[in-house]
């Protein structure tokens, strides 16, 4: 808020002078002050098969050779960040072959892999210690996002109903609660009892 603050004052200071182009992934976190001074674009997130179709075409076009459960599961871990997904995937070519990231890779954080990993094979509460041991604090609300964005994984469409309205209270009981790693803890486990 502070941040938001700031570049309140300095968007008024130099507005005579300079344009301001500003994008983000969430706006209902920014301040109603800004949103008021600045001209609202919104681009909706590209659909799960045309992303999953544009990351296939980048691996042909750049002769990466590479299995479509191995690309599921980087679609899996960014969806919807097509250059996130974009970047990871070009992090882990090997000799012109996609390669599952190996657990001395630093450059990302292996536990989602491998969290996405534990969920297809039904092993929620694995998938759950793994997540609440490795997720930093700041990272918690991108987990309810992944949760949402990837709901396909809790099972047919009864349970993934359910699962939204889990992932929804977990995401309000998120700004209400002390600790963020209990509160996602207790999530995944009403997750985990579907």
């Amino acid at each position: 808020q502070q941040a938001q603050d700031s570049l309140k004052g300095i968007i008024e200071e130099y507005s005579k002078f300079a344009r301001f182009i500003l994008t983000c992934n969430s706006p209902n976190r920014i301040l109603p002050p800004l949103h008021s001074r600045l001209q609202q674009m919104h681009f909706s997130s590209v659909d799960r098969t045309e992303f999953t179709a544009r990351a296939a075409t980048v691996l042909v076009e750049e002769n990466i050779e590479f299995e479509l459960p191995m690309l599921d599961t980087y679609i899996d871990i960014t969806f919807p960040d097509l250059r996130k997904c974009l970047n990871l995937l070009q992090q882990h070519v090997v000799d012109g072959k996609l390669v599952n990231p190996s657990a001395e890779d630093s450059g990302m954080a292996d536990y989602k892999i491998q969290m996405v990993e534990l969920f297809k094979a039904g092993k929620i509460n694995e998938a759950r210690k793994l997540l609440c041991g490795k997720a930093r604090a700041d990272e918690m609300v991108d987990v309810y996002r992944w949760l949402y964005n990837n709901v396909h994984i809790f099972g047919e469409e009864e349970v993934q109903n359910k699962a939204i309205l889990i992932i929804k209270q977990g995401m309000l009981d998120h700004s209400l609660i002390i600790d963020p790693e209990v509160n996602l803890s207790a999530t995944l486990i009403r997750l985990a009892n579907l």
